[in-house]
């Protein structure tokens, strides 16, 4: 789009958005290029004007217009995601939704909460632990991520393990679709907590990306807060035993409520980080939270300390909040930790969130490594094993153009290892622009099944085009991140997946 077709856009728009405001001015737009992503980072995507929302009336008014004058919308949150879906790779408008950030109301008998999209998760729960209740997804994003995002890519977190991801707990929905029409999922008025009435469309909402509407509002299921927490730290020399034991807890028939692990290099990355914690250098740890009554909760992490204990080389448990709080620690550092082990790196997200079946999870920690060697990428790798989940963090120097390109082979290597152990390209980040190209490989003739919901939802392609669908995906110029170096003419996002 010219300068003088943005502008008129602009003006276009400023006469119909009431409650919200219209931007234009190109340096405010560049703060709209990027999400959490390295895609974004190596090709920064600055729309063509923000409209940032104050209310439905206002997404409406906006989707109306878009769909009538054939301009791409980029729904957009809190931009912590990492896959690029919240950039405006083929211009047109970023609508912004984090002003609509009111909690509704908090009904406490029904368990539920109604909430705008640009509720902060952390914000939500602050408010419901005075009643005693919680929202129980918990991404690491937890003091940035809003509700919409969330319920955009189906977040998970590190309690999904026991109380599944985001979709479990979205009642109904108000959503904006593509033409302006505005609908309500879950029924109509309703504060059921359960429902066989029609097609389950909350679900099909969510996950979607933004790719077939907006949501507006939702209505989220609560539950209370568990009386009493634990927390196991086991030590393991073989990545192997680390594997087995997570095995051994669920075939014991104990559920915990997260399952963590870390891998050597996070270790020493966090003792680097934090050298108070003194964590032994082993080849892996885990971490098992056990939740509930406080005598289920001692018997839970007593059962899992003796079923671990003859794969481990240590094992011990405490339901002291502050000794929770000391062993939570290491996880929690470990975002910010990896740095340290290559002092001056940045970390490219990029294959930064398969998953994999948990038998085979210490064979692709192995393999991630061997990836991270052969191409003299340093890579720490964590995540939700419970699940599967696995986050490995690549550390590059982001001034050297043939870095960047390894890292985008390292990362293009772990989505085909993801896929050739029976697991998914992305556990709970989602797709973007970033994974678009695998999708026909992944899902195979399903994905035509999504082309069909999606032109029947959206005709016009106008709902976050080159987010999932490989044949709305640009090409891309590619920089350095830290535009010190250029790589040149567009560079291939990906290795040929097939």
């Amino acid at each position: 789009m010219s300068g003088r077709e943005g502008r008129a856009l602009a003006a276009d728009l400023q006469r119909l958005v009431r409650d919200g405001r219209v931007v234009d001015a190109p340096a405010e737009l560049q703060a709209f290029a990027h999400d959490a992503s390295f895609l974004s980072q190596l090709s920064p995507c600055p729309p063509d004007v923000v409209v940032i929302a104050g209310s439905v009336a206002d997404v409406q008014a906006v989707l109306r217009y878009a769909s009538t004058h054939g301009v791409p919308v980029t729904p957009r949150g809190a931009a912590t995601g990492q896959a690029g879906a919240a950039v405006a790779v083929r211009g047109g408008i970023v609508l912004s939704l984090n002003a609509m950030n009111r909690v509704l109301e908090v009904d406490v008998p029904n368990l539920q909460a109604i909430c705008e999209p640009g509720v902060v998760h952390a914000r939500l729960n602050e408010q419901l632990a005075v009643h005693g209740l919680i929202f129980p997804p918990d991404p690491g994003s937890s003091r940035m991520a809003t509700v919409g995002g969330m319920a955009s890519t189906n977040a998970h977190g590190m309690r999904a393990v026991k109380y599944g991801p985001t979709s479990n707990w979205v009642l109904g929905l108000e959503v904006v679709l593509p033409d302006g029409s505005l609908i309500e999922t879950g029924s109509v008025g309703s504060r059921a907590r359960q429902s066989s009435a029609g097609l389950e469309l909350t679900k099909l909402f969510v996950g979607a990306e933004g790719t077939l509407g907006v949501i507006t509002r939702l209505r989220l299921k609560l539950m209370p807060v568990p009386p009493a927490r634990a927390l196991v730290l086991a030590l393991f020399d073989e990545l192997e035993n680390a594997g087995q034991a997570v095995q051994a807890v669920f075939a014991a028939g104990i559920t915990p409520s997260a399952i963590e692990i870390l891998d050597g290099n996070c270790i020493t990355a966090a003792n680097r980080f934090r050298p108070g914690l003194g964590l032994p250098e082993v080849a892996a740890l885990l971490l098992f939270e056990v939740d509930g009554n406080p005598p289920g909760v001692r018997w839970d992490a007593e059962r899992i300390s003796a079923v671990a204990g003859p794969l481990a080389c240590g094992v011990e448990w405490s339901d002291e909040p502050k000794r929770i709080a000391a062993l939570w620690e290491a996880r929690s550092v470990i975002g910010a930790a990896v740095g340290v082990l290559r002092p001056g790196a940045v970390r490219a997200y990029c294959g930064e969130d398969i998953a994999v079946p948990v038998a085979r999870i210490p064979e692709a920690l192995r393999a991630i490594q061997e990836i991270g060697a052969r191409h003299g990428i340093p890579i720490a790798t964590y995540g939700h094993i419970g699940g599967g989940g696995l986050h490995p963090g690549h550390l590059i120097d982001g001034r050297d153009p043939d870095e960047i390109r390894r890292v985008l082979r390292v990362a293009e290597e772990i989505h085909a290892l993801a896929l050739r152990l029976g697991g998914t390209t992305t556990g709970e980040h989602g797709v973007g622009a970033a994974r678009a190209h695998w999708m026909a490989r992944e899902h195979g003739p399903a994905l035509e099944v999504m082309r069909t919901i999606k032109r029947a939802l959206d005709p016009h392609n106008i709902m976050n085009p080159g987010t999932i669908f490989p044949e709305d995906v640009p090409e891309l110029p590619i920089r350095s991140p830290l535009g010190t170096a250029s790589l040149g003419a567009a560079l291939p996002l990906a290795l040929d997946p097939g």
